[in-house]
């Protein structure tokens, strides 16, 4: 007699699942925010695909922030090394286009970027990459160490600007109101109107790190700087 097809099967049956790993939590939340969005990125969505409890993921990854900054650490791996051709401002520039970009293609993950505190060895490795650029360029010490945060503040603020679905009204609303500026009362705006407007995204991004970069270059940070709390 065959069994029923509603007869529950025996544990001993079925497939053993796999064991739980950080490793193998991150890359599922990887494709969770591929899939569906930094949103759906949560300990029950992902104790879902993962086939366990919520209270298993603790374990391995402490709050749903921390989940968060490991996901953004892992795509930070596709931004690459520096390229091996250029000057070290058109490498350094290059680098940074390509974490804004990375950015770009994940909009939710964008927003959350701006407060996210990764610290894992991809995170390390842009670090490193960007310090290593500014000393061939023989920016000191001091004035590196700040300038890499500032780098990839303006980076990230730039690709949480624009993530997402823009108002083509919106923008529309803006040109309107620079370019109706009455001169008497806004005599700048007025004669500046154009220039405000002007411009390709991409070429304002390429200046925006070329003026920080040169910036950073030139600018001495105070002496004995106060260390930054955790």
């Amino acid at each position: 007699m065959t069994a029923s097809p509603r007869s529950p099967r025996s544990r001993r049956e079925r497939p053993a699942k796999p064991a739980l790993t950080r490793e193998g939590i991150v890359a599922a939340a990887v494709a969770i925010l591929r899939a569906e969005g930094l949103r759906k990125v949560t300990m029950r969505r992902l104790a879902q695909e993962l086939d366990t409890g919520p209270a298993s993921l603790y374990v391995y990854v402490r709050n749903t922030d921390e989940l968060h900054a490991a996901v953004l650490d892992e795509l930070l791996g596709t931004v690459g090394p520096a390229p091996a051709e250029g000057t070290w401002r058109e490498r350094l520039e290059q680098v940074l286009t390509a974490y804004t970009a990375m950015l770009l293609e994940h909009p939710s993950l964008a927003r959350s970027a701006l407060t996210a505190r990764p610290s894992g060895p991809h995170y390390l490795n842009l670090i490193e990459t960007l310090l290593a650029l500014l000393d061939e360029g023989g920016v000191p010490r001091e004035r590196a160490a700040w300038g890499v945060d500032l780098l990839l503040q303006h980076a990230t603020a730039t690709a949480a600007e624009h993530a997402g679905e823009e108002s083509p009204e919106g923008w529309q609303a803006v040109a309107s109101a620079l370019r109706e500026a009455p001169e008497r009362t806004h005599p700048h705006i007025a004669a500046t109107a154009e220039d405000l407007l002007s411009g390709t995204p991409e070429a304002r991004v390429s200046w925006a790190f070329q003026t920080l970069i040169n910036g950073i270059e030139r600018t001495a940070v105070p002496d004995r700087p106060a260390r930054r709390r955790p």
